[in-house]
C-alpha cells in the first residue's frame, strides 16, 4: 500500500506543476479543485514527495499468542497473548489503546445500537435469523485478567476499544510488556455477518451434516495503531471498516480437536507433531514440483469424517515476521494442495519460494482443485512480475463461510461448487456467489 501512496502523491505533485489555476470558491466548479487544499502539510516526518522523511517512525507489536478452539454446541475461544509494544515515536505515552473486534457482537455494542429498523414490507427470513440470532449470542470478549509483570492493570472498555493506564510513562525508544487472557464465544457467520466465525456444514438439503469449518479473525486483544497524523486511532468498530494496525512478529500455539487440520498466517514450526510422514512427504515435494501436490486428498479427508470424534486436541505452532495481524482455519473437512512457487522467477534461492495453498471441503473440490492454488500461483507470478515480489513465505486460500477477507498470507474464500459438481464460469450468470468461479479467482487477486 505504501507504494501506491508513493505513485498517487507523485502523480498528484505532476499535476500541480502542469496546471496551477484553482478554481475559486463558489464558481460552480469545485469538484474539479486541485487537491492541494486537501492534502497534509508536508513535515519531515511526511515529504511533500509521498516518501517516508528523516524524522519519520513507527510504532512496533510483537505477540506471543495461545489460544484454544473449542467445538461444542456454541463454540468457543480461549487465550492469552503477550504484547510487546515499542514506543518508537518522539512522544511519551501516559496510556495505551487496544482493539477487542469481537465486542462488535455485544447486544449494547455501537454496531448493534446504531443499526436503522428493517423495512417490514420486505422482511426476508435471512434478515430475520439475523436479528434473532444477534438477540440469542453472547459475543464479545469476556477479559480473564490484564497485567504487567503478575500485577494487574488499570483498564477501562469502552465498546470495541480498551485503554489502559501504564503505571509508568513510556518514554520514547522504550518498551513495554504486558499480558492479556480472554474468552469469547465464536460467531455463527452464516447467520450473523461476520469477517471470521463458523460455519456448520450441510447436506444438498440443507440438513446439517455435524461438520464445521471455522475461519478466525480479528480474534485476539491486539494494538491500535498510533501515528503521527492522528495519534491514537481509537474509533469504535461498527463492523464494515478496516484497519491500520502495527507491524510485528507473532508466535501462535493454537490447540484444536486433534482430528482438525489448521492453516494459518505464518510458517509452520512443528509439522512432525501435527502432520504424518505421507504428508510430510508430500509437502517436500510440493516445494519443487510442477503442478499444486494434495497435501490432504479427497478420499482421506472423506475418511476422516467417517470416524469419531474424540476429545483428544493437539497444538500446531505457527511463526510469522513483520505482519500487521493474523489469521487462522480450522477443520476437520479440509482437503489441502500446495504448490512453490517462485517469488523472483529468475532467482535461483530456495529461500524465494511461496508456498501457494488452498484447504477446502470436499464439495468445493471440483471448483477449488482446478482454479484456486493456480489462481494464487498466477497472482504472484503476474503482481510480482508488474510490481514487486511477494514477501512472505506463504499464500494461502481457504474455502468457507467468509465471502472474502484478506488477511497476511491468508484469505477466506467463498466460492464452491454446487452438491452435483456444477458451477458457473461465466461472469454474471449466477446470483449467487458461492457457485461462481470468477468469485474465488477475484478473492484471491484481492
Amino acid at each position: 500500500m505504501r507504494l501506491i501512496s508513493l505513485s498517487a502523491a507523485a502523480l498528484f505533485a505532476l499535476l500541480f506543476a502542469a496546471s496551477p489555476t484553482v478554481a475559486k470558491p463558489g464558481s460552480g466548479a469545485k469538484k474539479f479543485n486541485q487537491l492541494r487544499g486537501e492534502l497534509p502539510t508536508p513535515t519531515e516526518v511526511r515529504l511533500a514527495s509521498g516518501a517516508p522523511g528523516p524524522q519519520y517512525w513507527q510504532q512496533r507489536a510483537d505477540y506471543e499468542i495461545k489460544a484454544e478452539l473449542f467445538d461444542t454446541e456454541v463454540p468457543y475461544m480461549v487465550g492469552s497473548v503477550r504484547i510487546d509494544y515499542q514506543n518508537n515515536s518522539p512522544h511519551t505515552l501516559d496510556y495505551l489503546w487496544l482493539q477487542l473486534d469481537q465486542n462488535k457482537f455485544r447486544v449494547d455494542s455501537l454496531n448493534w445500537l446504531s443499526r436503522t429498523a428493517p423495512s417490514f414490507s420486505k422482511f426476508p427470513y435471512d434478515l430475520l435469523a439475523n436479528l434473532l440470532e444477534m438477540e440469542r449470542f453472547k459475543g464479545g470478549f469476556d477479559l480473564k485478567s490484564v497485567k504487567m509483570r503478575g500485577k494487574a492493570l488499570k483498564h477501562t472498555v469502552v465498546g470495541t476499544m480498551m485503554r489502559i493506564d501504564l503505571p509508568e510513562r513510556l518514554k520514547p525508544g522504550r518498551s513495554v510488556e504486558f499480558d492479556i487472557a480472554w474468552r469469547h464465544n465464536i460467531v455463527n457467520a452464516n447467520v450473523i455477518w461476520s469477517r471470521g466465525g463458523y460455519e456448520d456444514l450441510r447436506d444438498k438439503d440443507q440438513k446439517k451434516i455435524g461438520e464445521r469449518i471455522f475461519t478466525i479473525a480479528q480474534w485476539y486483544p491486539r494494538m491500535a495503531a498510533y501515528t503521527d497524523y492522528e495519534g491514537w486511532q481509537n474509533q469504535q468498530f461498527v463492523g464494515r471498516g478496516e484497519f491500520t494496525l502495527e507491524l510485528g512478529d507473532y508466535d501462535m500455539t493454537l490447540t484444536v480437536p486433534a482430528d482438525h487440520v489448521v492453516s494459518a498466517t505464518g510458517v509452520l514450526k512443528n509439522p512432525d507433531a501435527v502432520l504424518t510422514k505421507t504428508q510430510r512427504s508430500r509437502w517436500k515435494r510440493a516445494r519443487t514440483a510442477p503442478k499444486p501436490v494434495m497435501i490432504i486428498t479427497r478420499p482421506e479427508a472423506e475418511e476422516m469424517l467417517k470416524g469419531k470424534k474424540t476429545g483428544a486436541r493437539r497444538t500446531w505452532k505457527f511463526r510469522a515476521k513483520n505482519v500487521r495481524d493474523v489469521a487462522f482455519a480450522s477443520s476437520r473437512t479440509f482437503l489441502w494442495d500446495a504448490w512453490g512457487v517462485k517469488s523472483k522467477p529468475d532467482s535461483d534461492d530456495d529461500d524465494d519460494i511461496v508456498m501457494a495453498q488452498s484447504l477446502y471441503p470436499p464439495q468445493a473440490e471440483p471448483l477449488w482443485a482446478r482454479y484456486s492454488t493456480h489462481a494464487v500461483a498466477h497472482t504472484i507470478e503476474v503482481y510480482g512480475r508488474m510490481t514487486f515480489p511477494y514477501p512472505y513465505p506463504a499464500a494461502i486460500s481457504v474455502n468457507g463461510p467468509i465471502g472474502g477477507m484478506e488477511y497476511p498470507m491468508i484469505s477466506f474464500n467463498g466460492p464452491r461448487a454446487d452438491f452435483d459438481g456444477t458451477y458457473y464460469d461465466v461472469a454474471g450468470k449466477t446470483k449467487s456467489w458461492r457457485l461462481s468461479k470468477y468469485g474465488l479467482i477475484s478473492v484471491v487477486i484481492h
